[in-house]
């Protein structure tokens, strides 16, 4: 089937479209009824303990991962693509974070503590961080195992390998930065637990812009990009498209080299 374009809409009267509505209704309530029984199951995943000391880099100082609890028995982590030696986030991340700072208030009051973490060293996380106007909790993990354990980073071996464990498959993977969600419960006891990881599209859902554009006529109009989120810039950025990393680290190597960008 074709594609409409809004260029050529169907142009009913308010009854056919009614009908119409109503149907599709029909589907959008199976859906949000899958969605639920989805989230009960991801509630009954088995968990793992986690065993190693993390700590990490934060503006008070040396932060360990339960400190990241912040008092609450869940955390959510944000494995934020920004390697040690590029000079900015990367912009699809940053475009998932813009989403972010207003939600902290509600988190806190359901048990839920948020943090982003990077490889990228505290001073250039703050000072992007600054730039971006952010008020969310964001460490550094560049000291530490904590990425490669949860598969949001790649050595200089696995890369070389052609293939790095990522969204719980062997997969090429275009850069040493891979974004996801990582979720953890710390019991009273203080032992924590590793209880859900979500990467790739698996965290798109928090974007709330994508839900937004999935009501419109264009929708997310992406079907002819190089890919998905080429369109992204920096919310301070949109204007003349300015990268601080000129090789733009974070996207495709072939998306670049085809000069599409």
């Amino acid at each position: 089937m074709s594609a409409r374009t809004v260029d050529n809409p169907k142009v009913v009267s308010r009854d056919e479209w009614l009908a119409a509505r109503k149907k599709l209704l029909v589907r959008e309530k199976q859906l949000t009824r899958e969605r639920d029984a989805i989230a009960a199951e991801r509630r009954q995943l088995p968990w793992v303990k986690v065993e190693k000391n993390y700590v990490f880099d934060s503006p008070s100082g040396k932060k360990t991962l339960a400190d990241l609890f912040d008092g609450r028995s869940q955390l959510i982590i944000y494995h934020f693509m920004f390697g040690p030696e590029w000079q900015e986030g990367c912009p699809s991340c940053s475009f998932n974070m813009d989403h972010t700072d207003g939600g902290l208030v509600h988190l806190g009051q359901r048990d839920v503590s948020f943090a982003a973490v990077s490889r990228a060293p505290l001073s250039k996380i703050q000072t992007f961080k600054k730039r971006m106007g952010w008020r969310f909790n964001w460490v550094s993990s560049n000291e530490t195992d904590f990425n490669y354990d949860f598969h949001a980073s790649f050595t200089p071996e696995q890369l070389a390998k052609g293939k790095v464990e990522y969204n719980y498959d062997l997969v090429e993977f275009p850069s040493a930065e891979a974004p996801g969600i990582s979720v953890f419960y710390k019991d009273k006891a203080g032992n924590i637990f590793h209880t859900y990881s979500a990467y790739a599209r698996g965290s798109e859902n928090t974007i709330n812009t994508y839900n937004y554009l999935d009501f419109v006529p264009k929708g997310r109009d992406e079907d002819r990009l190089p890919f998905t989120m080429s369109w992204l810039r920096h919310h301070d950025r949109y204007e003349n498209g300015y990268l601080a990393d000129a090789d733009r680290p974070y996207w495709p190597k072939e998306v670049l080299e085809r000069g599409t960008i």
